[in-house]
């Protein structure tokens, strides 16, 4: 079979796929490679429920099973004509506790030609935890995986976890239980949540929800407050926010907001809000923050070699789509870097994050080029905006976007911005509009290629009633013109300060 000759995949990796069979979805997903921030080639998961029924007859019902199996047949093909070099199996709750668990294992062997590896509830809630340091900066608090079958939770500080437990209280196994009633739910939940110690150390942290119906919350959520930036990643909600919400899902206050949920969702969604709710009021964590990675990624990032592990998956992500994107990739590491050198000189003091972030918009400057003049601005910020960055927040995605939204199209703000920026906050908005002011005059001046930029910097002006003088070298005089003029005077007015150029 003749190769593809697309060249919109980076060089040197090959696919691996992950199939996760948990006990209501079982989900094929296939990634470009065995890297710190994988791009996913293809998705596709079927609900089984393969859970359903084990809490009263303690086995997997066989059409669930014969359903499972039909999907692991055509998951198996699927890896294959996806080129993945790997196939990496992975089973929890149902599986691993039901009567017949062995039996499904054995026979879902034979079809995929594999080895399946059953999961302890200690080590799903261990590679729960390493999905949440593969998709946060800086991770801290108690992460909870909320299943069909089972809820795990484990306290993450860094790369250092403690205390991962597993308990009987996934959505399914809830609603089984619960026979219909809220108050048997109550109970059975508050049962098992009396011996879960490890909630006790999440007190004023993060709590990292993970899972199908707890993201399915925060879509709700989403819903109800307009939320403009549809990305399930690193969506915080305050603790004294979030609350009140999940009370009006458990009591079933807003069908028509459930309507947005998948039908297989839909019946779980009230147990998810209760078992939720009754997790946070014993921790009473500062806020909760919903992960779109989980036991898969986790996987797979403890089999990276440790320098892979402790690279920035947003900044790793960002160079490598610059590489895919840019017409300069040397050039956007050059602008990364000088931009980093120019912030002192307008009295920018950074954290780590906001060094970051701006490294990163920096990488992604120009990567939107083959657009159309009129909409490069708009397909950057898209782009951005949407992509699916991990160790990166909400207002820190919504600061890339627009750098790159002003970098193209001017200082303000408009119908396309503004959303955005009233995500940011208005720290990083104020730096926002100075990065996409200084890109604006660093690309003009360079044409989008290295070897100038990093030879330009601000100093204190030597010319009277001026503040500040971009020094440029005698043998780029030919880059000056009026064209340039104007972006630095664009800089001027924004930052209030008097500028000019000094050849020297």
């Amino acid at each position: 079979m003749v190769e593809s000759e697309a060249q919109g995949r980076l060089p040197g990796i090959a696919p691996v796929s992950v199939i996760d069979i948990g006990s209501n979805s079982i989900r094929l997903v296939v990634y470009e490679g065995l890297s710190r921030a994988p791009a996913i080639l293809f998705n596709e998961k079927v609900m089984c429920g393969l859970g359903r029924g084990i809490a009263t007859t303690g086995r997997i019902n066989e059409e669930a099973m014969e359903r499972a199996l039909a999907a692991l047949r055509r998951f198996r093909a699927l890896s294959r004509q996806s080129r993945a070099t790997e196939l990496y199996v992975l089973a929890t709750a149902a599986p691993r506790e039901a009567s017949n668990g062995p039996e499904f294992i054995r026979r879902a062997e034979a079809v995929l030609g594999t080895k399946v590896r059953v999961l302890t509830g200690e080590e799903e809630a261990y590679y729960s935890a390493m999905g949440i340091v593969s998709g946060y900066h800086h991770a801290d608090g108690v992460v909870g995986d909320f299943g069909g079958g089972s809820l795990e939770l484990i306290d993450v500080r860094e790369r250092d976890t403690q205390g991962g437990m597993t308990m009987p209280l996934g959505g399914l196994r809830i609603s089984d239980e619960a026979d219909g009633s809220m108050a048997k739910a109550l109970a059975f939940i508050q049962k098992h949540l009396a011996r879960a110690s490890v909630i006790t150390s999440g007190k004023g942290r993060t709590f990292y929800a993970v899972g199908g119906t707890w993201r399915s919350i925060a879509k709700l959520h989403m819903e109800r407050r307009d939320y403009p930036l549809h990305m399930m990643q690193g969506y915080e909600v305050a603790y004294d926010e979030i609350m009140p919400f999940l009370d009006e899902l458990i009591a079933g206050k807003d069908a028509k907001t459930l309507s947005t949920v998948s039908k297989s969702r839909r019946g779980l969604i009230p147990y998810g809000a209760l078992a939720l709710r009754e997790v946070i009021l014993r921790m009473r964590p500062a806020r909760v923050s919903f992960s779109a990675q989980g036991v898969r990624e986790g996987y797979l990032y403890a089999l990276l070699p440790p320098a892979e592990r402790n690279r920035d998956p947003l900044i790793q992500a960002a160079s490598e789509l610059a590489i895919l994107r840019a017409r300069s990739p040397e050039h956007a590491r050059e602008i990364a870097e000088w931009s980093g050198r120019m912030m002192p000189f307008f009295g920018v003091e950074e954290t780590e994050d906001e060094s970051r972030f701006r490294q990163a918009a920096c990488l992604l400057a120009d990567i939107s080029w083959r657009a159309h003049p009129d909409y490069r601005g708009l397909q950057a910020l898209n782009i951005i905006a949407h992509g699916s960055f991990v160790g990166i927040t909400h207002p820190g995605r919504a600061f890339i976007a627009l750098v790159n939204y002003y970098r193209y199209e001017g200082l303000s703000d408009d119908h396309a911005s503004t959303p955005l920026a009233n995500i940011a906050t208005p720290r990083l908005l104020e730096r926002a509009k100075l990065l996409g002011a200084l890109l604006r005059v660093a690309y003009v001046f360079s044409a989008s290629m290295p070897g100038v930029v990093r030879n330009l910097t601000f100093a204190k002006s030597m010319s009277p009633g001026m503040d500040l003088d971009l020094v440029v070298p005698a043998d780029c005089r030919d880059f000056g013109g009026e064209r340039v003029d104007g972006r630095l005077a664009q800089l001027a007015k924004l930052t209030g300060k008097k500028l000019q150029f000094r050849w020297v």
